[in-house]
């Protein structure tokens, strides 16, 4: 099967995770499968329903982090010599030479991607556009909305 990069944290986080629906909420569903069950009639009782659809949820999203965790290449940055090259895992610093905005950006795995907190999946077109780069290069992202150039102002391997 295909290995899934990922970083130390991204790991640490779907480990927990899946404590969480192990030991939290799959005994939670369980329970309220068993209340609702008490009421009686199962055809006719939304409460059994719904829990139950809740489970196949929980139940689903467990073997999906069980899978991805048999599967994943922790990468740990801090553990690399620092070439002062764009790599996964690396934290980079970018102005875009338009607007002259300045962003910070970290390349992680796909599950890992958060465009809200500047974390962005190794295979976006922001991402695959830095790979390979230095700082002082000129990269220029093929966006959506047309091609967009940026200056890596700052590479570095938190």
């Amino acid at each position: 099967m295909k290995q899934i990069p990922m970083t130390l944290l991204g790991a640490e986080n779907l480990r927990e995770e899946l404590e969480y629906l192990k030991s939290v909420r799959r005994p939670k569903i369980i329970s309220d499968i068993a209340e609702a069950r008490a009421h009686g009639d199962l055809k006719e009782n939304a409460e059994y329903h719904a829990a139950r659809e809740q489970q196949g949820f929980c139940e689903g999203r467990i073997q999906d982090i069980e899978a991805k965790l048999s599967n994943v290449q922790i990468i740990d940055v801090t553990k690399m010599p620092n070439t002062g090259r764009v790599i996964f895992g690396t934290t980079v610093d970018v102005m875009n030479l338009e607007t002259e905005e300045e962003l910070t950006y970290r390349i992680v795995g796909d599950d890992e991607a958060d465009f809200k907190q500047n974390l962005i999946s190794i295979n976006s077109p922001m991402a695959r556009g830095l790979i390979g780069k230095e700082a002082d290069d000129v990269v220029i992202i093929k966006a959506p909305g047309g091609d967009i150039e940026f200056e890596i102002l700052k590479v570095q391997y938190l």
